[in-house]
C-alpha cells in the first residue's frame, strides 16, 4: 500500500465520486439497485481465422457498480478491446455472462441489440474522425442521435439539450463550428456530448486520449468525469494512458485474457490535516481459486513454472519454487 501527498484534485475526486454515486442512485430508483450494473462471469471470446482460433478472452470476471468511472488498462493483445466490444454491443461473446442492465448480451435478438446500443449505451472512438460527421456542426451532431431515437420535445428541447452537453463538456463555444474547425481535444469533448445525448446507462471510451498530447487529453478525461458526476452515468474507459488511469477511484488491469489486478484509491485526511490519495493494489481471486500474480512480483523473485505455498492463520505465503531440490526429487 502507498500513500502519496495529494494536490488539491484529491478533494475533487472525492467529491466526484460521490456525487456520481447520488445521481446514480437517483437514476436507479434507489441505493439497493446500484451494485452490479456491468456483470461478467467466466466470459469468453474466441475468434476463428482460416481453421486458427485465438482465444481473446478466458474466463474474464468482472463487475462495475452503477455510477462508477473505471479505467481498464492493460497490453495490446490482453483482451480489453475485446471486452469494450462485447459489453458497447458491437461483437458477441462466445460464452459465459456478460450482462449490462436488464440486458443479457449473449442472447440479444437482432432488434434487441440494435435497441441497445441506441439507448442503453454510449461510445466515444479514439480516433476523432469516427464521432462526428464532418458535414455538421457540434450542435448538430449532438442532436442528431436525438432526432434519430425520436425523443420527446421537438426541435427546440433537441437544440436546448445539445447546447446544455456541449457546456457541460466545456465546448460550448464551438457550437456553431465543424469538425474540421476544431482541435483534437475539442472534438473528443464533443463526442463525449455526442455519446450521452440520449442519456444512456453507461459510456465506453476506447482509448479517447490516445491521440492527444498530456495536457489535453487531461481536458477530455475532466468532461469524462464530468459527465460521470453531474449525470450519473457509469463510464468505462479503455486506456494505455498512465495519467488517466490515476484520475479514476478504480483501475482494472486485464492480461492474458482474465482480470488480473485492480488498483483502488481512497482520499484520506492525514494528521496534520492534509489530503493523501491512498492507492492499495490487490489481485484478483476467480471461482476456482486462481488468481495472477503482478508482473513485478514475479520478476522482483524471479518466479517461474513452480511455487511453494504455505497456509498461515491469516495468509498464504508464496515463495519461489527450489529447483534444485525439485530435480533432486524428481530423479528419486
Amino acid at each position: 500500500m502507498t500513500a502519496t501527498a495529494e494536490n488539491t484534485a484529491a478533494p475533487d475526486l472525492a467529491t466526484l465520486q460521490q456525487r456520481a454515486a447520488q445521481r446514480a442512485a437517483e437514476r436507479a430508483g434507489g441505493r439497493d439497485r446500484l451494485r452490479g450494473h456491468i456483470v461478467c462471469d467466466g466470459l469468453v471470446r474466441i475468434f476463428k481465422t482460416e481453421g486458427v482460433e485465438v482465444v481473446a478472452l478466458q474466463g474474464l470476471d468482472l463487475v462495475i457498480d452503477r455510477g462508477e468511472l473505471v479505467a481498464i488498462v492493460g497490453a495490446s493483445g490482453s483482451g480489453k478491446s475485446t471486452l469494450l466490444n462485447i459489453l458497447s454491443g458491437l461483437d458477441t461473446p462466445t460464452a459465459g455472462i456478460a450482462r449490462v442492465g436488464e440486458y443479457d448480451l449473449l442472447n440479444l435478438s437482432a432488434r434487441r441489440r440494435l435497441s441497445y446500443r441506441r439507448k442503453t449505451v454510449g461510445f466515444v472512438w479514439q480516433q476523432t474522425g469516427r464521432n462526428l460527421l464532418p458535414y455538421l456542426t457540434a450542435l448538430e451532431n449532438v442532436e442528431l442521435p436525438m432526432r434519430l431515437a425520436g425523443r420527446r420535445g421537438g426541435r427546440r428541447a433537441h437544440r436546448e439539450r445539445a447546447r446544455e452537453l456541449l457546456d457541460m463538456v466545456g465546448v460550448g463555444h464551438c457550437a456553431d463550428r465543424r469538425p474540421g474547425q476544431l482541435s483534437g481535444g475539442e472534438q473528443q469533448r464533443c463526442a463525449v456530448a455526442v455519446a450521452v445525448a440520449n442519456d444512456p446507462e453507461v459510456l465506453f471510451a476506447d482509448e479517447p486520449t490516445g491521440e492527444l498530447d498530456e495536457a489535453t487529453g487531461a481536458d477530455v478525461f475532466g468532461a469524462l468525469r464530468t459527465i460521470n458526476a453531474e449525470l450519473g452515468v457509469t463510464v468505462v474507459v479503455v486506456t494505455h494512458d498512465h495519467a488517466v488511469a490515476t484520475q479514476v477511484r478504480r483501475t482494472v488491469a486485464i492480461r492474458d485474457g482474465r482480470t488480473a489486478s485492480e488498483v483502488r484509491r481512497t482520499a484520506r485526511i492525514g494528521a496534520d490535516g492534509s489530503t493523501e490519495l491512498v492507492s492499495e493494489e490487490y489481485a484478483v481471486l476467480d471461482r476456482s481459486g486462481r488468481l495472477q500474480l503482478p508482473a513485478p512480483f514475479v520478476d522482483a523473485l524471479s518466479l517461474r513454472d513452480r511455487v511453494r505455498l504455505n497456509l498461515e492463520p491469516d495468509h498464504v505465503e508464496v515463495r519461489p519454487g527450489d529447483r534444485a531440490q525439485d530435480e533432486r526429487e524428481a530423479g528419486q
